[in-house]
């Protein structure tokens, strides 16, 4: 489920950049030829004017092909349209179709960040000002705890001792319970997913290390409420929280590129494709809104990713763009052909450790 979970996230965020290349060509005045959905093999494509929007067999995004694009495209008989390639249109409009895709993904979370604020999103609530809708969270588990069997992300629905039980228990009512009748066994209900389990366990001492006397089941635990925000009052909080995630990722990144050069990057850090797999089930068993907001801080990360001035990534062509500005004169196609290419192999090396990485992290 986390591995079709993570192909959706990735297929939308795709398509998503990709259709902001699209719009922004047309609007400039490019002849698009073709939108994709997937990569190919081709299924079937539907002409409508004069782009072709295929699908393809591979459902793990998007392309647009735009004419122009590369220099051999105006080696054919026809060249009728050679003013609408997009090398041939303004430097301004070639800029704006190269950036339309990382605009896209910014706007995009803008608009996740808004309405999970609109929908709801789990606070932890001090128990003291909880309402009677608050919900007790696992938040983690103890390796080798009584608790090891329950799972992080279920809500305790109720605690039992045989003679009292709590429904619906406070951080602080759990706690008591336990330990009013430590070392005896306690009876915990939950509730993960649409599953709901009970189980009994015997707390133990040891589990903690400024108390190794306490009795414990090995949980950590957290209240929490749904809070739902107005409808302005959620776009401005979804514009804040892009903002913060744009400036967070960009100085996360910079800095680890930095540390690179020294020798000090710690790459443990970085997630690859098999490690965003698992943070997607996670953030999936926490709820939508989790989901739409871990969804939102992937497409920001795709943006700033998108927009380094590296070869192959649009801010590489971007730097092209700038370069044939100032010197009025057009990169030969060869050569940046060429670029292109080292610059991909270099991020599909890159990708391969970090998938390496991911995989040790497993084992």
């Amino acid at each position: 489920m986390s591995i079709l979970l993570f192909f959706l996230v990735l297929f939308i965020l795709v398509l998503v950049h990709e259709w902001g290349h699209f719009i922004v060509a047309k609007k400039t005045g490019m002849r698009v030829d073709e939108f994709g959905i997937g990569f190919p093999p081709k299924l079937f494509g539907v002409k409508k004017g004069e782009t072709e929007y295929t699908f393809n067999a591979l459902p793990i995004g998007g392309f647009v092909r735009i004419y122009g694009e590369n220099y051999e495209d105006y080696s054919s008989a026809d060249k009728s349209d050679q003013s609408r390639g997009f090398n041939s249109r303004p430097k301004w409009a070639q800029a704006l179709v190269l950036i339309a895709g990382v605009a896209m993904n910014i706007l995009f979370a803008w608009f996740l960040f808004s309405l999970t604020y609109m929908v709801g999103v789990p606070t932890a609530v001090d128990e003291s000002e909880a309402s009677d809708s608050a919900m007790l969270y696992v938040t983690g588990v103890l390796p080798e705890s009584p608790a090891v069997g329950i799972p992080v992300h279920s809500v305790i629905t109720s605690v039992s001792n045989g003679d009292d039980k709590v429904d619906n228990p406070t951080p602080s009512e759990f706690s008591s319970l336990v330990a009013m009748n430590a070392p005896a066994p306690v009876d915990i209900t939950y509730r993960s997913g649409d599953v709901e389990s009970s189980v009994s366990m015997v707390p133990k001492q040891g589990l903690s290390e400024d108390d190794p006397d306490k009795y414990l089941v090995g949980v950590s635990l957290s209240l929490l409420e749904v809070e739902k925000r107005p409808f302005f009052t959620a776009v401005i909080d979804g514009f804040s929280a892009t903002v913060q995630g744009l400036v967070g990722i960009s100085v996360g990144l910079w800095s680890l590129i930095a540390q690179s050069f020294t020798g000090e990057a710690d790459f443990s850090q970085v997630a690859g494709p098999v490690g965003i797999v698992g943070m997607v089930g996670d953030a999936a068993s926490f709820g939508l809104t989790a989901l739409l907001t871990f969804t939102a801080i992937i497409s920001l990360n795709l943006a700033v990713i998108n927009l380094l001035p590296f070869p192959a990534l649009d801010g590489g062509r971007l730097v092209f763009v700038a370069i044939e500005s100032v010197t009025g004169k057009h990169i030969p196609a060869e050569w940046a052909g060429r670029v292109n290419l080292v610059g991909f192999a270099i991020l599909m090396l890159l990708m391969i450790a970090v998938t390496y990485n991911d995989i040790l992290r497993l084992l």
